[in-house]
């Protein structure tokens, strides 16, 4: 379920230049490759609407035709044979059927702590300087400067469509043919069971991003050369599949000046929560001396024991995002959960406030992470500018610059006399998400599915599972953050409370 490798962007890239510097490649220069080479696939016409229209499909994602069921072993042993055929050395790692995940490499032999392992040799890693099996179909993408991802997007589908034709036959084989990321979702989906959750954003503005980059290739590209793009093979399904793909296994090697790329047998790895606050940082990078991708482990690991890497510190929300599974409740130091707060237009500052907003890119409603731990600073400080009266006017651009990105901003700033009003404030928001939450999984019931297994259920069944688990996580965080606030404002109102009798204590004793 969480194969994967280490992290990506979460956000697409830039749209590409719509005047390219290089000419488009003459049509008539170009030998298209005939069809009947290619899987063909039906699905429903994509509307050329807005994003935020694009968000609102009900309709089921429609089946992939390669790919295969994300438990597959058949699959992933022929993607093994084929990697140790084409130059893969062997390895200390197996892949099996394994309780966390659906797939993970499993150690064979007793592995060290601190030893590199896998050494996936350039010539098995997917980038953008890959040869295209259909090499005028990347030519013309090329051509015309498509960044990398909506690039290595197409080659996927590309070198999928041509199925044993292709070179990374074997690999696309055994890739999943639909996984369960957000990305997957429908809008009603989403609405119904991530109402509470912030998470639900992220995946509606993920899924607009994908559909307008499709977009975007199809009027500017796609529709320019039929012959090499058919409708029928790059559409809004096969995109759709293709970008997940991309999320959950991009990976980005520091190594190589940062560049992305996919490396089979690597996305095999599952993910633990653990390896991500261990000292021996668990991701992929590319290994000069032995001029292979490598990963160091983290701990020893024992004959029939699931090796895991870490996809970085990711909250779980945004691991379900990408990857599609939710950590079990409690084991994810890393988690997070964002709070919603605005500044509300009855506020006798709030032109003003908005102005200082505006000025640091931030409006008038932010999202700020919550986690066990506590807040962040910035959270602190926006709530300092909300409350703040009009007599601290001057101190207005002091807060927002707080409450920002600006790394050259001084974040630990201190009001004392608005501690209580700033807490209070905080408070309110977490108690008013917290009812959200509470509406929601009292609305589903108790729940206990073994997400594991998820193609041995019903598709609303597990999905409605994953939004329990997620919501539950999210909620304890702000159960936490609401005990921690209102210890807070008691010590503050029984401080007052104290200065207060002595205070009068003091009067009486002049008296």
């Amino acid at each position: 379920m969480a194969e994967a490798s280490r992290i990506f962007h979460t956000t697409l890239l830039p749209t590409f230049s719509q005047n390219p510097t290089t000419p488009p490649v003459k049509t008539s220069s170009i030998h298209t490759l005939p069809l009947s080479r290619r899987t063909k696939i039906r699905c429903s016409s994509i509307s050329t609407s807005s994003n935020n229209d694009t968000a609102r499909t009900t309709a089921a994602p429609q089946p992939i035709p390669w790919g295969c069921e994300i438990d597959s072993l058949e699959n992933a042993s022929a993607l093994q044979k084929w990697l140790s055929e084409s130059g893969l050395p062997p390895q200390k790692m197996d892949i099996e059927k394994v309780d966390v995940g659906e797939r993970g490499l499993v150690a064979l032999t007793n592995i060290r702590k601190g030893e590199k392992l896998l050494f996936v040799p350039p010539s098995l890693v997917i980038n953008a300087d890959s040869e295209w099996s259909f090499p005028e179909a990347g030519k013309v993408l090329k051509q015309n400067n498509v960044p990398d991802w909506p690039l290595l997007a197409a080659y996927l589908i590309s070198e999928a469509s041509l199925v044993k034709s292709s070179r990374w036959s074997n690999y696309i084989s055994a890739l999943p043919r639909q996984p369960y990321s957000l990305l997957y979702w429908t809008r009603s989906e989403l609405d119904r069971y991530l109402e509470a959750s912030q998470i639900r954003e992220r995946a509606i503005e993920r899924i607009n991003g994908v559909t307008g980059t499709y977009n975007d290739l199809r009027l500017r590209i796609f529709s320019k050369y039929p012959h090499l793009f058919p409708e029928e093979v790059y559409n809004m399904e096969t995109f759709k599949w293709s970008f997940g793909i991309l999320f959950s296994r991009l990976v980005r090697l520091p190594s190589l000046d940062g560049r992305v790329a996919l490396v089979p047998w690597a996305d095999m790895l599952n993910h633990s929560c653990e390896a991500c606050e261990r000292p021996v940082e668990t991701f992929l990078d590319y290994d000069k001396s032995t001029k292979g991708v490598v990963f160091t482990t983290d701990r020893p690991y024992q004959p029939g024991e699931q090796v895991f890497i870490s996809y970085g510190k990711k909250s779980n929300g945004e691991l379900l995002l990408s990857y599609g599974f939710v950590p079990r409740e409690g084991t994810n130091p890393s988690d997070s959960v964002e709070l919603p707060v605005s500044l509300k237009k009855s506020d006798k500052c709030y032109k003003e406030k908005m102005e200082v907003l505006k000025k640091y890119g931030l409006s008038k409603s932010e999202c700020f992470p919550l986690q066990i731990t506590g807040w962040p600073l910035e959270l602190m400080a926006y709530a300092y500018l909300v409350v703040s009266p009009p007599s601290m006017s001057s101190q207005f651009e002091e807060m927002a610059a707080a409450a920002s990105n600006n790394t050259r901003a001084k974040k630990d700033i201190r009001y004392p006399e608005l501690d209580e009003e700033a807490f209070q404030f905080i408070l309110d928001s977490c108690e008013s998400s917290i009812s959200k939450y509470t509406k929601f999984l009292q609305a589903s019931g108790t729940m206990d599915v073994d997400v594991t297994l998820p193609k041995q259920l019903n598709r609303k069944l597990f999905l409605k599972q994953l939004a329990v688990d997620l919501c539950t996580s999210e909620r304890r965080i702000l159960f936490r953050a609401q005990y921690i606030l209102r210890r807070r404002l008691r010590d503050i109102r029984r401080g007052e409370l104290r200065a207060l009798q002595i205070f009068n204590g003091f009067r009486k004793f002049f008296k």
